[in-house]
């Protein structure tokens, strides 16, 4: 029986002490990530356990223990206690008694088997108890050998009780799959795809953006756009082509750029203001994320053999974040192409010493304000920002190197 008991994560003290608070009259197991994360071989955070104790008693026994205990999901059986500052979620084995796609109702269960075959991946429903023995009742260790995704029991049915499932199918493939998907899987996905429709666009996109977080989700993102499921959630992607994300993968390895899911996003839409601006309402992005597409949008295409002069006044013109999307865009199709190619290698290099200008850039302050203005004697009213607009157009065209009293003195003899 493989075993687990040797992993510094399941010798916590912390960890030791929830087997022994729920492990007399009930039982409780490590279950999910922290469990196919270690077999694999992977960073382990999360540690989430399973019990058949209810979330009542879970709690009394966690304040007789002097165990922090915070009722984070009681009615979903979950109860999160926190030791040594480490939290642990505590979930009571659950049986789906009805599902319509998009949420299910539970009921409270004993059953290792029941609570195992409702989970959706077979990857992620092993469990490991006490004494660190690693139990499997869905076939979930042959499936990590294999770094094989697969649904648990009928691909279908698995898939009609949560739609977001047809997401997470691609998610974890991307993070944890190898070679070609499951079959059945894909064809699950396909057959259901429009019923993505039918879920909240905040899960939507909290799946999507996990998905583009991953080391390589390229192969993960062309799956998708061949079973239909892309173009489903981003109908931006129908004409455009994914075949940019290998080059950014591979300029983000070389470079040491930290995987960017707006970047990657961005490398498979076009940057049309107007559809990111429907995008970001219908994926209901956060604010600052909608300002990030609609700044890539508006920034100017940038022309490898500029300036550092002119690139530094059309940072201050159009600011930095959607100029370095067009450079990191532009500097990774360019690096696609270098190899063999001496024009793309030479225009390569040139892009990327405009990308090391451009993320070094400080903004230059305008010396100059309103209040210098109508202390000239220019009274208050639209007149002052078109005059402090005349003062800081020719400022910057002249790259920003008049300073405050020859600005001054260009004011005087402009209201004079």
């Amino acid at each position: 029986m493989t075993n687990l008991g040797n992993e510094a994560w399941f010798k916590d003290p912390a960890l030791t002490r929830v087997f022994a608070l729920l492990n007399s009259d009930g039982e409780g197991r490590v279950v999910g990530g922290a469990v196919r994360n270690s077999l694999m071989g992977l960073p382990v955070s999360d540690i989430d356990v399973a019990t058949t104790l209810t979330p009542e008693q879970v709690i009394e026994r966690a304040v007789a223990a002097g165990i922090k205990a915070v009722p984070t999901g009681v009615a979903h059986g979950t109860v999160t206690l926190v030791i040594d500052g480490k939290p642990f979620e505590v979930t009571t084995l659950r049986a789906d008694v009805e599902t319509d796609g998009r949420r299910a109702k539970v009921a409270f269960s004993s059953d290792w088997r029941t609570d195992a075959e409702r989970r959706d991946l077979t990857i992620n429903a092993l469990y490991v108890d006490a004494k660190g023995d690693v139990i499997d009742l869905v076939g979930g260790l042959a499936d990590i050998e294999k770094r094989n995704i697969r649904f648990i029991g009928d691909a279908a049915t698995r898939v009609a009780e949560d739609y977001l499932r047809i997401l997470r199918f691609f998610r974890f493939f991307a993070y944890y799959g190898s070679g070609r998907p499951d079959a059945d899987g894909l064809r699950a996905c396909a057959s259901a795809r429009a019923k993505l429709k039918t879920l909240s666009a905040e899960r939507v996109w909290s799946e999507l953006r996990k998905l583009l977080s991953a080391e390589d989700p390229g192969r993960a993102l062309l799956w998708m756009r061949q079973v239909g499921v892309l173009s489903e959630i981003l109908p931006e992607t129908e004409k455009w082509g994914i075949d940019t994300i290998p080059t950014l993968i591979g300029t983000e390895q070389a470079l040491a750029w930290k995987p960017d899911p707006l970047l990657r996003l961005a490398a498979i839409i076009p940057p049309d203001a107007d559809r990111l601006e429907k995008m970001a309402a219908r994926l209901k992005l956060a604010n600052a994320e909608a300002a990030w597409f609609k700044a890539w949008a508006k920034a100017p295409v940038i022309n490898d053999e500029l300036s550092s002069a002119a690139l530094s006044r059309l940072l201050y013109r159009h600011g930095a974040d959607g100029i370095n999307t067009r450079l990191k865009l532009a500097l990774a199709t360019a690096r696609g192409k270098a190899e063999g190619d001496t024009q793309e290698m030479a225009r390569s290099a040139r892009l990327g010493k405009l990308l090391e200008l451009a993320e070094n850039w400080k903004k230059p302050q305008f010396p100059i304000n309103g209040g210098d203005v109508m202390a000239a004697g220019v009274p208050a009213g639209k007149q002052v920002g078109e005059t402090l607009s005349v003062l800081e157009n020719a400022w910057i065209e002249e790259n920003f190197i008049p300073d405050r009293a020859a600005l001054l003195a260009r004011l005087k003899d402009l209201v004079g």
